[in-house]
């Protein structure tokens, strides 16, 4: 009686483990018997009415291959960012080229916009940072610390070359529980900066508030006082350049919150982004103390947001509309406080809808 022999090598996936290590088992041979019906198991002995047929089976197990991660697309302008090309132990040393007071005389302390030149070696993106390493040393005799600004400027920068980065600096000057008198060490040393004086920065660092790439979205930016940095650098995007890839046809809404009128900064800016797109840029002031709402309320940024509360919700609920907010840390529980009602309302937990804002990258935050 003639016997053949039959070898199979059947690969196997371990459902249990994916890091258990490649093995290999060999199964002893078993019968199988090939009745004129369904075929059965027999213990050693495999018979038909003509021949016995061995057969050896060997089974592996095999780690899966892992499973590549699907990357997430940014909805910001986020390819191609570049992050801390300068540290503080190298930084790059720029150029002054232009330091003013932007404030009125009688306004509650002094804001200063400056340029800087960078010669093209910091190559920022509108919404990032830059870091300055004020000149002399702190009380410990060691170098004074870097200092993170937000920067003020489009990615174009001021004079439209790409060759310069602005910030917008508030000179920080208090009295302390001694009665002294104390000067912030970085923005006091920025804001006496002349023309043509060095100055020491670092980076370009972040990507929080980096724009939205959808050239229709509903961009609303939340600001008080020098807060309005990053905004500044977005409109002046949107409303005062020409780009071959990118058109603002959106909507761009700014809230600024400041004490005083002569507070306030860049109107002049603002009043020809509006007049020169009407539809696409709308302003709103909350001077703190000057104005007040209906039930006397001081005017702060939240009271402005309260007047237009519903539209403001019905905006938040599409997926094309972004909130940045930059400023003074206490900020977001006001405006926090307009939305929980708001959405209460449409049955929905504020706090739960704006951490699925911000996976979304739909809620940036920056506050100091």
């Amino acid at each position: 009686m003639a016997t053949a022999a039959l070898n199979a090598a059947v690969s196997l996936t371990c459902s249990k483990s994916s890091s258990l290590p490649a093995t290999s088992c060999a199964i002893a041979p078993e019968r199988v018997r090939f009745g004129k019906g369904a075929f059965y198991y027999k213990s050693n002995n495999v018979v038909t009415s003509r021949r016995v047929v061995s057969v050896r089976a060997e089974v592996t197990t095999d780690t899966p291959p892992p499973v590549k991660k699907v990357e997430k697309e940014s909805k910001k302008n986020e390819e191609g960012v570049i992050t801390n090309k300068y540290r503080p132990k190298e930084p790059y040393t720029g150029k002054v080229l232009l330091n003013t007071k932007i404030t009125a005389d009688d306004a509650p302390g002094e804001t200063w916009h400056m340029v800087f030149s960078h010669q093209g070696e910091i190559p920022y993106r509108e919404g990032q940072s830059v870091g300055v390493i004020a000149d002399g040393v702190d009380k410990n005799g060691k170098p004074n610390k870097v200092r993170l600004y937000s920067i003020a400027s489009s990615a174009l920068g001021d004079f439209g070359n790409s060759e310069t980065v602005s910030l917008c600096v508030k000179r920080l000057v208090y009295t302390n529980d001694a009665g002294e008198v104390v000067k912030g060490v970085c923005s006091n040393f920025l804001c006496d900066l002349k023309p043509g004086s060095d100055v020491k920065l670092t980076g370009p660092v972040g990507k929080e508030m980096l724009m939205p790439k959808d050239p229709n979205a509903t961009v609303i930016m939340l600001a008080t006082g020098t807060g309005i940095a990053p905004f500044r650098s977005f409109l002046w995007k949107m409303f005062f350049e020409k780009h071959d890839d990118y058109k603002f046809n959106g909507l761009a809404w700014l809230f600024l919150g400041v004490p005083t009128t002569s507070s306030l900064l860049y109107t002049e800016e603002f009043g020809k982004m509006k007049a020169k797109a009407p539809e696409n840029f709308r302003v709103d002031y909350a001077i703190s103390r000057e104005e007040t709402n209906d039930k006397g309320e001081k005017m702060y940024i939240q009271t402005r947001m309260a007047q237009y509360a519903p539209e403001l919700w019905e905006l938040l609920k599409k997926d094309n509309t972004f909130v940045y907010m930059c400023g003074l840390k206490g900020m977001e529980k006001g405006i926090d406080d307009i939305m929980v009602s708001l959405a209460a309302n449409d049955g929905i937990d504020w706090f739960d809808y704006k951490k699925q804002l911000k996976k979304a990258e739909q809620w940036n935050v920056e506050v100091y």
